[in-house]
């Protein structure tokens, strides 16, 4: 078991792409007392990305990186990263896919939570799909990222029951606010491996 010793945190930076609601209960939990992390830098392939005024507050320094030329972006973000001695990579609806080259960098560093139960439904649209197949429940996870979309190996899953009446919207609504509470538990649950 690793220990943190006092109030050394883990730096950690969050990959965004739109509203960032996983970013601000990551936020949300970094400042609490027991928190193994501190969000050094939130990071974007978008510079509308609601998500970005999150880090106003708490003063966190912000990146946008334009994707046009994916391994252009790609080395900026990894020399970033790096410079700030960041030691975990939290992947929170970043619609961009990493390279294998970026995932071997930081390989074991990055996490990424996913709104099905995988291994099923990988990629997008997971609420039709589950929803249109009849599905009981489905959830969300915090995997590690691999070179193969959504395959890392799984660290936490919360189930959620499909009602009959949920459209995709609603069951949208109901994992998101299950994958708040996932993700810190997951990363409490990566440093105490």
């Amino acid at each position: 078991m690793v220990q943190s010793t006092g109030p050394k945190k883990i730096k950690c930076a969050v990959f965004i792409s739109g509203t960032g609601s996983n970013l601000k209960s990551l936020i949300q939990f970094s400042k609490k007392k027991n928190s193994l992390i501190s969000i050094e830098l939130i990071i974007s392939d978008n510079p509308k990305a609601k998500g970005l005024n999150l880090g106003k507050i708490p003063k966190i320094s912000k990146k946008v990186f334009n994707y046009q030329e994916r391994k252009i972006a790609e080395k900026k973000i990894i020399s970033e990263v790096k410079n700030k001695k960041i030691k975990l990579i939290c992947l929170a609806g970043f619609m961009r896919i990493l390279s294998k080259n970026f995932i071997k960098s930081f390989k074991g560093k990055i996490l990424n939570i996913h709104p099905s139960l995988l291994p099923k439904y990988k990629g997008l649209n997971t609420h039709e799909r589950a929803i249109s197949n009849n599905e009981k429940y489905s959830g969300c996870t915090v995997h590690f990222v691999s070179s193969k979309l959504d395959s890392g190996k799984i660290i936490l899953q919360k189930k959620v029951k499909i009602s009959k009446r949920d459209t995709a919207k609603s069951l949208a609504k109901k994992i998101l606010n299950q994958e708040h509470k996932l993700y810190p538990k997951a990363i409490r649950k990566v440093f105490s491996l």
